[in-house]
């Protein structure tokens, strides 16, 4: 990320140099502007984020809260549902002070030079999706007034609702999907998800419209039908190659693999482990490899509990180290040019899945578990040709574990549990929104939760700080600033 800061910077201080004398009427004060194009790479780039916040908010907090990993490293908060501020903040840190001021800075651009509505589209969707990051994580946070430091001088923003923010968000992936059509963005190959397929990213708008619908179930289940039937009509993600997913590179690496490259502590937890084993599941050797040597027999992978320390450890199992268990597979995972994924087309299948058992919505539900199961396997195949499963092993799997009727809910959103492994943000949304997989919750000595799983994290000390009123107001709307305080569409 510092590499594509700088950059930035060159080319700001490029554009602002004049070769001579043929524009001559050009005011010399006045940089030129950065093309748009080479903003919405930045963006793209900063909404994946680097190693800071990944580490941080991603798989120190959620990773383990949801029982994807666990470790008995004690900066390891989450799943101890102990609370170091800093970490919980990592995400709201990063993203207004990069995705969000840039953004905000690119849709301003556009709109001054008159851009087509298109592109326009392109970037008010990318900006739904980080806004969308922050607000499932915090709740209410800066909305409205965010990232217009420059553009409106705008310095201490307020806090916009949560419930305020969801029907901005909604309404701008309706607008956003109406205006694009079958070809060809301007942004063109700087537009390093889609190349500027506009299809492809009306599919998107309405995958997304699919998602933050379905967040509503709870508190607003009339709406939440609503728009879960607008994003079905709208169409949405049709195969894995709808998947919205940034490649990475040499020149801007993976940050959830930058965070593997410098902590070797994290172990898989057996909450994951054990669900991979007792379905047979042919991903578990692509996902998670024995620490001490590299196997990745499944009899080998043994998953470590989530909650303990290095010394309860000891106590409970006489173990000083935890190198015979598994831990990521980071021949496959943690590459620096892997994939950072945001959301996926056998997330859609499930969702759509669950649409069809609650509301008779988008065909045969039984279809689209096994599709969604299906799609989840073969992405992997993004990281490596190593972890490509074949059609006959996940037939077997499929065969071994159908989907059941009686229990539908519980297994669509399990499965989308084990799909959603490294993008925990989605994980942890997805948990808090319906409630399945069933994780036993830990009871580390000192938790500030009670026993309980955290429902959301914590704003930083600088906003307590510096915009303290707008902090104190949003604080007094949503409840205290602690991991317990559910956000607006969590309710009991």
């Amino acid at each position: 990320m510092k590499k594509l800061i700088c950059l930035f910077m060159m080319a700001l201080v490029v554009g602002a140099c004049d070769d001579g004398f043929e524009d001559l009427n050009v005011n010399p004060t006045k940089p030129s502007q950065i093309a748009a194009g080479n903003k919405l790479t930045a963006v793209l780039k900063f909404v994946s984020s680097e190693r800071y916040d990944n580490w941080r908010a991603q798989l120190i907090y959620q990773s383990t809260m949801m029982q994807h990993l666990s470790t008995t490293a004690g900066y390891w908060s989450g799943d101890k549902y102990t609370w170091n501020r800093g970490y919980a903040s990592s995400l709201l840190d990063r993203y207004y002070e990069n995705a969000i001021k840039n953004v905000e800075d690119l849709k301003f651009q556009l709109d001054n030079e008159e851009a087509p509505e298109e592109m326009k589209a392109i970037v008010r969707i990318v900006r739904v999706f980080a806004f969308s990051r922050l607000t499932d994580l915090y709740g209410d946070v800066p909305y409205s007034e965010a990232g217009k430091a420059v553009i409106e001088g705008v310095f201490l923003p307020k806090y916009d609702t949560q419930s305020e923010i969801y029907a901005d968000m909604l309404k701008e992936l309706e607008e956003s999907a109406a205006a694009l059509g079958n070809g060809t963005s301007g942004f063109g190959t700087a537009d390093v998800i889609y190349q500027g397929d506009q299809a492809k990213w009306k599919k998107l708008a309405n995958s997304l419209m699919l998602r933050l619908g379905l967040r509503l179930i709870k508190v607003d289940p009339t709406a939440s039908q609503a728009w879960v039937t607008k994003a079905i009509a709208g169409g949405v993600m049709t195969s894995n190659e709808d998947i919205f997913y940034l490649q990475h590179d040499s020149n801007n690496r993976n940050g959830i693999s930058e965070a593997f490259d410098a902590d070797g502590n994290p172990r898989m937890s057996k909450t994951f482990i054990d669900f991979l084993q007792d379905g047979n599941d042919p991903r578990l050797p692509i996902l998670a490899a024995r620490r001490s040597d590299g196997s990745t027999a499944p009899a080998d992978l043994i998953g470590f509990p989530n909650g303990l320390d290095s010394a309860m450890l000891l106590a409970e199992t006489g173990e000083e180290n935890t190198d015979n268990y598994a831990e990521p597979n980071r021949a496959i995972l943690a590459g620096f040019d892997a994939p950072m994924i945001f959301q996926t087309y056998a997330e859609v299948e499930f969702m759509l899945a669950e649409a069809n058992v609650r509301w008779g919505l988008a065909g045969d539900a039984e279809t689209h578990y096994n599709n969604g199961v299906t799609a989840a396997m073969k992405q992997l195949s993004l990281f490596s040709d190593d972890a490509i499963i074949e059609d006959d092993a996940i037939a077997t799997y499929l065969t071994n574990n159908p989907y059941d009727a009686t229990n539908a809910i519980e297994q669509i959103n399990t499965q989308y549990w084990a799909a959603t492994f490294l993008n925990e943000y989605e994980t942890f949304s997805n948990w808090r929104r319906i409630g399945f997989p069933v994780l036993t919750p830990t009871n580390y000595p000192g938790n500030e939760t009670g026993g309980t799983i955290p429902r959301r994290l914590t704003y930083s000390q600088n906003e307590a700080s510096v915009n303290a009123a707008n902090y104190e107001a949003a604080v007094a709307s949503q409840g205290p600033d602690v991991l317990t305080t559910r956000v607006w569409w969590d309710v009991q």
